[in-house]
């Protein structure tokens, strides 16, 4: 870790481990299944990891598009630690190329020496406490493609009691996989469709390797971890997609993984598209409760039915929220306090109450 911050002062970058050179002088990452084939001087997909004198380096160590103090629900995480918050950052860069990113002006930015702000892993660490989040979040673009910076931070934070959370769209291949979830305390995983036509068309990516993902944590982690599904009119939407997907969830990776269905808007180069219903995101939930889930929720839109938690058992509302708010509170410990059910997902006698709040952080002032 240290290592890795000396060589950052000096050049901005940092070697990285998973690739191997190639016969006619390029190096292939291997980090994600897209396996950029890169000259020297040259960049994968994701532009942030570069040949560098014939290995591939993270050029974006130690640079942050910026942190900010969020709820956690924010992320989303609706069972780890509710209504406490936790500063996130993000880089540039992905190694997804999403026809309706969100958050496009991040993760596909080519403007690397444009990251201004600048942190340490000790320091994100350090300000975390000082500020008294409970967690720390890899989010804004996805964490693989800065995953050196990110198991470095990791690490910093939870020798200062912090939990770690990932939000990723979970393309990453076995080994880098084990290596970067080991030191990952939650994730949003962003299961983006359930046909690799979708994955291959509008992301340039692979079902496979996410499905592979969530497999692994479920399996192989103690990981706790959330599904977030991006509903798109006429993409993804369709009832017997979303059946055929909730199924899948729940013989694979059970009835307590909480499932988020968010409303789309037009962006980046998805403008053809109009904003997603509130009835598609109302169906696909009443689906996937129909198909044995028993945490679903909505999102990017306001509902506070669709945003609360109820009880798997009794089916009282355990939490109730509105937006980002924690409005009631029926658990104790992780219990049903109607029912003593337990909710799967990780709770304290009460929960945090940071609310909507968000709060932009310059590091500079720590």
């Amino acid at each position: 870790m240290h290592i890795f911050f000396k060589v950052f002062v000096i050049t901005k970058t940092v070697p990285t481990k998973y690739w191997h050179l190639l016969k006619d002088g390029r190096v292939q990452c291997d980090l994600c299944p897209r396996f950029c084939k890169i000259r020297e001087g040259g960049r994968g997909l994701c532009f942030v990891r570069a040949n560098e004198r014939s290995q591939i380096v993270l050029t974006t160590y130690g640079r942050s598009s910026g942190f900010c103090i969020d709820p956690i629900e924010k992320k989303p995480l609706h069972h780890f630690f509710p209504g406490t918050p936790i500063l996130s950052f993000g880089t540039a860069g992905c190694n997804l190329a999403c026809r309706f990113c969100q958050n496009w002006a991040i993760s596909r930015s080519r403007e690397v020496d444009g990251l201004s702000a600048v942190a340490a892993p000790e320091k994100i660490a350090r300000v975390a406490a000082q500020a008294g989040c409970r967690s720390v979040a890899f989010t804004y673009n996805d964490p693989v493609v800065f995953l050196e910076y990110a198991v470095d931070t990791a690490i910093a934070c939870h020798e200062r009691g912090i939990k770690t959370v990932a939000v990723t769209a979970g393309e990453i291949n076995s080994a880098p996989r084990r290596d970067f979830f080991k030191h990952i305390d939650a994730a949003n995983v962003d299961l983006k469709a359930f046909t690799e036509s979708f994955y291959r068309e509008l992301c340039s990516g692979h079902l496979k390797a996410v499905m592979d993902t969530l497999l692994y944590l479920k399996n192989e982690t103690a990981v706790w971890f959330e599904i977030t599904t991006l509903l798109i009119p006429g993409e993804n939407d369709s009832p017997s997609e979303i059946d055929k997907m909730t199924q899948w969830i729940f013989k694979n990776l059970g009835p307590d993984c909480p499932l988020h269905f968010s409303a789309f808007h037009p962006d980046f180069k998805m403008f053809d598209k109009k904003r997603t219903p509130s009835q598609t995101l109302f169906m696909a939930r009443d689906i996937a409760i129909k198909n044995g889930m028993h945490y679903v929720y909505t999102g990017n839109i306001h509902d506070p039915a669709g945003g609360s938690t109820y009880c798997s058992a009794c089916h009282k509302r355990m939490i109730g929220r509105d937006g980002y708010e924690i409005a009631e509170w029926n658990l104790t410990e992780n219990a049903c306090r109607y029912c003593g059910a337990v909710c799967a997902g990780y709770f304290e006698s009460a929960p945090g109450m940071f609310g909507a709040q968000r709060q932009p952080v310059n590091m500079g002032e720590y």
